[in-house]
């Protein structure tokens, strides 16, 4: 989406297919992007860098009332047997 060198550009699809490959990433349909930047380090090569400022302002953050302690221990504190699925 944005213009790029044929190198910065290989760049990135390296860096995508690794990515993609180890699992990190998956492919998404969502129309928000975040915009991609290349910084020189000292060497002359170029460092890829990413801005998620955009998306992160899209993002509802802790959109879920947190569940109080003593409420928690309210509910199990009856119980005498425990299962991983309880918990």
């Amino acid at each position: 989406m944005y213009p790029l060198s044929p190198l910065e550009q290989t760049e990135v699809d390296d860096f995508i297919n690794e990515q993609l490959r180890k699992g990190y990433i998956r492919p998404s349909k969502f129309p928000q992007t975040s915009p991609i930047f290349f910084i020189p380090k000292k060497d002359l090569k170029k460092h890829m860098c990413t801005d998620y400022h955009y998306l992160n302002e899209g993002t509802v953050k802790n959109a879920y009332p947190l569940p109080l302690i003593s409420e928690i221990i309210d509910k199990v504190g009856k119980a005498k047997v425990f299962m991983k699925l309880n918990l």
